[in-house]
């Protein structure tokens, strides 16, 4: 009975100094043994919670997911410090969380940064600039694709939030496949159902317990289990369209991202670096993150729109007066319209899709406004805080009266 009761003591004397934050770590709330602050997290809004914390303990702090620390950092001059300052030494991404185990660590946008990562994102840029990316041919897709909203807008099918998530994929699939899909395409269907539930589940209480414990790993019927419906059809579907590029290009002329991809292979022997698993994940990433953020940014701007016809009508007063006849606006005419770019940026600002942005973390032993943070230390930024909670366009107009 001694022993079991020493035994135990013992036990939670080690899981108490496993919570206790280092000398020099940012503050943060009292965390419990084993569970960290998990009970006070609220999976429907972190977001409240977070800013709570940062009103009490200040720009840096920090907080237990678990048994693992995690630094939160707020305020657009810390985040200056640590993203820009000290750029690489805050450059790494976690390589232990829910999402890790699906892309296999490999990607651009979750896969650690090293030279894979480095040549991935070069080769990224390039290719993406190469198709249009900023140019008037990314334009000319987009007007496109306007004209097909615009018909299904005045057609009333299906909901908004689709109807974008739509318009947005055809986009980044005209980059990547070189193919656009009609809405009612079986392809764009299922691969944005299948986004949208990893999604959720990447967001939800599985991707929590995963990330807090990870001992359920390797429990029958783990986790991992519970995104392959979703990632299966994905994977399929974007492994169909490079094998059937596989056989119909023609190395030297690519027609799409894929293409160039391929093209790279077979200049670089090293398949360490760019290899058919790798293409799968990075056409991946580029197709989630072409699509989900932009979608949500357009089904936000139809929201308040709608809610604020005033802004509305002002908005296409100013367009009017711009284009003076002209058969459709371009990115240049931008300059000319202080009053529509005012309100698409606060409509970036208040949608703040990702509030608490995607998790990273340090490459090096390293100082964050006179704190200390280990290598390898995970943190996200609260990019909600900077963006404010103000709604400068629907309730301040003088704001933009005071500048046109």
């Amino acid at each position: 009975m001694f022993v079991s009761v020493v035994l135990l003591l013992v036990c939670l004397y080690f899981l108490i100094i496993k919570t206790r934050r280092p000398r020099n770590f940012p503050p943060g709330p009292f965390a419990l043994p084993i569970l960290g602050n998990l009970l006070q997290l609220s999976l429907e809004d972190p977001v409240k919670y977070v800013e709570k914390l940062r009103r009490t303990y200040g720009n840096v702090y920090s907080l237990f997911i678990g048994s693992n620390p995690a630094v939160v950092i707020s305020g657009l001059k810390v985040m200056k410090e640590a993203i820009v300052t000290k750029g690489v030494e805050f450059a790494g991404r976690p390589q232990d969380l829910f999402i890790n185990a699906i892309t296999m660590k490999k990607g651009v946008a979750l896969a650690n940064y090293g030279l894979s990562w480095k040549e991935h994102r070069r080769f990224a840029l390039m290719t993406l600039r190469n198709f249009g990316m900023g140019r008037t041919s990314m334009e000319d897709r987009i007007h496109g694709e306007i004209q097909y909203l615009i018909k299904t807008l005045e057609s009333n099918i299906g909901s908004p939030e689709r109807m974008f998530h739509k318009a947005a994929s055809n986009i980044i699939c005209q980059v990547l496949f070189g193919t656009r899909y009609d809405y009612d395409n079986n392809f764009v269907t299922v691969i944005i159902q299948s986004v949208v539930e990893i999604t959720k589940l990447i967001n939800g209480p599985w991707s929590m317990l995963y990330d807090s414990f990870p001992f359920i790993r390797n429990l029958p019927g783990n986790a991992n289990n519970q995104f392959e419906p979703y990632t299966s059809p994905v994977t399929m579907n974007t492994l169909l369209k490079f094998t059937e590029h596989k056989k119909t290009r023609v190395p030297g002329e690519p027609r799409d991202f894929i293409d160039c991809y391929l093209d790279e292979m077979d200049k670089v022997l090293d398949d360490s670096l760019f290899s058919e698993e790798q293409l799968n994940l990075i056409g991946q990433d580029l197709y989630i993150a072409g699509t989900d953020t932009t979608s949500n940014t357009l089904l936000s701007g139809f929201l308040y729109l709608t809610n604020n016809p005033h802004v509305q009508e002002r908005c296409q007063r100013e367009i009017d007066q711009v284009l003076e006849g002209k058969a459709r606006v371009t990115f240049e005419d931008r300059h000319k319209m202080p009053y529509v770019q005012a309100v698409i940026h606060e409509i970036q600002r208040m949608s703040n899709t990702v509030p608490l942005s995607v998790f990273h973390c340090t490459t090096k032993n390293t100082e964050l406004m006179g704190y200390s943070l280990p290598k390898v230390m995970d943190y996200c930024l609260e990019t909600f805080q900077i963006e404010s909670h103000h709604c400068l366009i629907f309730t301040l107009n003088y704001f933009f009266e005071s500048i046109l």
